[in-house]
């Protein structure tokens, strides 16, 4: 009844890339063919196999063969599949396309599973075939068989196997004893509750004893045990990843209200009480996602999270599963908003270092090596977006070799929408209302996705399960996306809408029930991946592509219809009502009946301390050199200022039809820290966003760190030509080891940054996110204990609206004779800047903002590009001067003949200071008048755009660089040219 399709390439012009990818990484292989099979688990007849092969392949480039292994000659042979339960996105896309061709439908127990057999010639030992093999999958999530020749030969190929989930047919939820020791209450929140059945504990809650000593007193007040799904259900609601207890609670004698109350909402309030009826805010830190005012019709939307933990553990699910669960937080905002672009940011340690960590004793439990965690994120966040039609046209890179125990993977989404319905009712509010039914559309149920949201509230350790991993299904959720915001919504058929992300229908349903006060859940109706999954599991699964509406009674079958016209599955699960909360059934019996008040607010509050010492580190004695042609070629290939272009253009930045600036700009195609798009094609309209990240100047002072950030992230947008006033802001803090004071203590210099600054420059805080334990805890190659933290990271990232996108000004200088001006002051502020890295040392001058000053020559630019005048324009950042000089120059393969002005720095300080609030701006000659004029004194004429060498001299005339563009351009690309 198994049967084996193996489809294999008559031409594969990727061979020899793969191959030599393979060989890069120390195995001696001299050729490599990749065969794809599809196992199918149902029977078929000869003849409906052969159909279906058929409509498996490209008959132009590949062909295919129906239960027969190949006879190709090969030394040996690796086959990589899921593991059972993993979602397997290509056999689904066959599974609906076999379905589709026959007309038949799959039953129970029937399935379509994929692999890759890799076929090898090449001389490898049998661990050398099985560390290939672990290198080219990941055993979480994946199946490695191999075979030499001699043994796929006598047993008649790879054989066939059936990844099958095999649970006990019904669980029922269970009584837990929290009538126990602190000790034993210690251990329930840290390893999860001891199941019954196999006698080991389930998985991290993330609770500690203060939390369950009140949940224990909450139940002896009912009389009565919770039941296992009573606690996963309270874990899920009250972890850090969904609450984000930390922002929240009290700190030290100053904030009685909190981070979050007094430093990130207080700004935005502040922020908009400022601007009056020009304030641009619609909605701010009540929804998925933050939206501003796109023109009078039209909203936009952004909303940055993070998904580091699953990532470190499987960078291609965790990446995959962070993007599409990002578009759902769209797809979720008020009634529904469309993806229109993604964005990314990832922070990895340097791939090319393979120093190894072990999350377990004995070189046990291997993490994986940088490089494995750099591709594996890159292609997940292809796959989800690039799969969802959704352009991304920005996006960032930053290493530092702390990132190694845990990345931090930063994804985004800006999502558009009417403002209003045909019949005037605002689309970005949502209310479930008593009497409408609980509808779950999407993708079905599996064990995929358990304890994410409290596996993420902890460091990274030998404990944190495999079950956190999931593999998100973009095809599945685009049929979803696309039934929703352009039909549904339209249509109004429904109230209410939120996604399934962290904790599942526990979490979505309940926050729901918020809007209406109350719900009732018949769990056994929630349709599943594979039969035996207890109610717990059911409750809290983070399985992806799925949503939870409220649809009134009499629009559920219009609802339901046309669910299923649209291909996408639809289940209802019971009911929203204003009983006071949340009750959930399973086959008849009551195992979940908490109030919402306790459910969502019941936590005890915390009282945090903080401390914060000022680090001191010495400053590096180095004579600058006579010629800084060397350090200029070396900072350029640093990876945090290098080309990371190898990445950009994997991303779709064209589907849609909106691109104006994207990720790359200019004839040398330079890495822009801006882009600009169209989000209404019929508008003259853009929306631009930009972002800034230093996590480097934390190991200094984090208030200037995440003033640095606001500031670049503001500037970013300005110098392509949206106006400063037009600018909103987001924030995603990564910190580590957040029980810590010293900890709190840059935490709490940071958020204090983000109100002085916000106020300051006007930007409101739209949207945000936190993730506190970015620690890993484990062992190195010599066995002994380490903690590796990632250093504090603030991800400021800033969206704004171009009133005319025909204005905007992209980074490249564009003229021989264009005049060069570097627009802002310079200061001697090298502390923990990339040339200092570049030396060795960290210092202790870090660039401090200052926003009066940098407001004034926002607008001035600003005036400057709306008026025509400027070519060209660069918010120097990372590298300094120098750095943008030289990324100006290759994005516009011409030459720059540079002066430096008169200053009491030495040249490669000035050269290399990182002194935020400046640009590098090119103007034409003809308009050099009116841009000085318009500029005043907040601008200093360089040099001009001229031959084919940047030339930069000293204001006495020595010639301190001459360095060919092209030579520039080859290091600038020359650090990852292989990847």
């Amino acid at each position: 009844m198994v049967s084996r399709i193996e489809v294999s390439y008559l031409m594969d012009d990727r061979i020899n890339s793969r191959t030599s990818g393979i060989q890069s990484s120390g195995f001696n292989v001299s050729n490599v063919r990749l065969v794809e099979v599809y196992t199918i688990n149902r029977e078929f007849s000869h003849d409906e196999l052969n159909k279906i092969g058929e409509q498996l392949v490209n008959p132009v480039m590949q062909k295919f063969t129906v239960n027969k292994h190949t006879t190709d000659q090969f030394d040996f042979a690796i086959e990589i599949g899921f593991l059972p339960g993993v979602t397997d996105n290509t056999a689904t896309t066959a599974r609906e396309t076999i379905e589709d061709f026959l007309k038949i439908k799959f039953k129970e127990g029937e399935s379509v599973h994929s692999s890759r057999l890799l076929l090898f010639n090449g001389s490898l030992s049998k661990d050398e075939m099985k560390k290939l093999g672990e290198n080219l999958a990941n055993p979480l999530i994946q199946k490695i068989r191999i075979k030499t020749k001699a043994e796929y030969d006598s047993s008649g190929g790879m054989g066939v196997l059936v990844p099958t989930v095999k649970l006990d047919e019904l669980q029922e939820a269970e009584e837990v004893d929290l009538e126990v020791s602190d000790e034993e209450l210690t251990k329930i929140g840290k390893a999860g509750i001891l199941d019954k059945k196999t006698g080991q504990r389930r998985g991290p809650l993330a609770l500690d004893l203060d939390y369950l000593r009140a949940i224990r007193e909450y139940f002896r007040k009912k009389g009565r045990k919770p039941t296992d799904l009573e606690i996963e259900s309270l874990a899920q609601t009250w972890s850090e990843h969904c609450k984000h207890t930390i922002f929240a609670a009290a700190m030290d004698d100053d904030l009685p209200e909190g981070l979050y109350k007094t430093y990130i909402r207080g700004a935005t309030e502040a922020v908009r009480k400022n601007k009056g009826k020009k304030d641009f805010c619609l909605s701010v830190f009540v929804d998925n996602s933050g939206a501003i005012v796109f023109d009078k019709k039209y909203l936009v939307t952004h909303k940055v999270e993070t998904h580091n933990s699953p990532s470190a553990l499987d960078p291609f699910g965790g990446s995959i599963t962070g993007i599409v669960g990002v578009n759902r937080d769209t797809i979720g905002f008020g009634l529904g908003a469309k993806p229109c672009m993604n964005y990314y940011g990832y922070c990895f340690a340097d791939p090319r270092q393979e120093t190894k960590l072990y999350r377990g004793k004995n070189r046990t439990n291997q993490a994986l090596q940088p490089k494995q965690i750099m591709n594996g994120v890159v292609s997940g966040v292809n796959a989800g977006g690039n799969c969802s039609g959704i352009p991304t046209p920005q996006g960032w890179c930053y290493f530092d070799q702390r990132y190694q125990g845990k990345p931090l993977v930063f994804v985004g989404t800006i999502g558009v929408m009417p403002r209003e319905s045909k019949d005037g009712k605002n689309l970005y509010e949502k209310q479930a209302k008593p009497g409408d039914m609980i509808v779950v559309i999407g993708g079905r149920v599996g064990l995929d996705g358990i304890h994410g949201a409290t596996f993420s509230s902890e460091a990274m350790d030998a404990g944190s399960p495999a079950t956190a991993v999931q593999i998100g299904d973009p095809i599945t959720q685009k049929k979803l996306s696309d039934a929703v915001v352009k039909e549904a919504r339209d249509l109004g058929l429904y109230n209410s809408i939120t996604d399934n992300g962290a904790g599942g229908i526990s979490c979505s349903v309940a926050e729901m029930a918020k809007e209406c006060n109350g719900c009732h859940v018949r769990l056994d109706a929630v349709p599943l991946k594979y039969p035996g999954m207890a109610p717990w599991e059911i409750w809290i699964s983070e399985s992806q592509e799925r949503m939870t509406l409220a649809v009134p009674r009499d629009k559920l079958d219009d609802f339901l219809d046309l669910m299923q016209r649209r291909g996408v599955e639809a289940t209802v699960i019971g009911e929203f009502n204003d009983s006071g909360k949340c009750v959930v059934d399973y086959h008849g019996k009551r195992i979940m009946d908490i109030e919402l008040d306790f459910l969502h607010d019941g936590l005890p509050e915390k009282h945090l301390k903080s401390t914060f010492t000022l680090p001191k580190h010495e400053e590096p004695k180095v004579d600058c050199p006579a010629n800084l042609n060397k350090p200029l070629l070396d900072l350029m290939a640093r990876p945090n200022i290098c080309s990371t272009e190898f990445i950009s253009t994997q991303y779709d930045h064209f589907v849609q039809g909106g691109h104006v600036l994207g990720p790359v700009q200019g004839k040398g195609r330079v890495q822009g820290i801006s882009s600009l798009t169209k989000v209404v094609l019929d508008s003259k309209k853009g929306v631009g966003l930009s972002q800034g990240v230093y996590p480097s100047y934390s190991d200094i002072d984090t208030y200037h760190m995440a003033a640095a950030g606001i500031d670049t992230a503001i500037r970013g947008l300005v110098c392509i030509g949206v106006p400063l006033d037009r600018v909103a802001l987001l924030d995603n803090f990564c910190w580590c080891s957040s029980t810590e004071t010293e900890r709190l203590g840059q935490l709490k210099r940071a958020a204090k940054a983000c109100y002085d600054y916000a106020i300051e420059f006007g930007a409101p805080l739209i949207s945000g996110k936190d993730s506190m334990f970015n620690d890993f805890k484990g062992f190195d190659e010599n066995d002994n204990p380490v903690k590796i933290s990632v250093p504090p990271t603030l991800l400021i990232s800033s969206i704004g609206v171009m009133d005319d996108v025909s204005l905007a000004v992209s980074l490249d200088a564009k003229e021989h004779g264009d005049l060069v001006y570097v627009v802002g002051k310079t200061a001697d502020e090298l502390g923990a800047s990339q040339y200092f890295a570049q030396l060795g040392a960290i210092g202790n001058k870090i660039p401090k903002v200052n926003a009066k000053r940098a407001k004034s020559i926002y607008k001035r630019l600003g005036r400057a590009i709306k008026a025509k005048l400027v070519a060209s324009a660069y918010p120097i950042n990372h590298g300094g001067l120098g750095a943008a000089l030289a990324k100006t120059a290759i994005g516009g393969k011409l030459g720059m003949e540079i002066k430096l002005p008169e200053s009491k720095m030495a040249p490669d300080h000035y050269l290399f200071s990182e002194s935020q609030s400046r640009f590098v701006v090119t103007v034409a000659p003809k308009n050099k008048a009116t841009f000085e004029s318009i500029m005043k004194s907040s601008c200093e004429l360089l040099g001009e755009v001229k031959g084919s060498h940047l030339v930069v001299r000293a204001a006495n005339g020595h010639e301190l660089v001459n360095v060919p563009v092209a030579d520039l351009e080859k290091s600038y690309k020359g650090t990852f040219k292989d990847y």
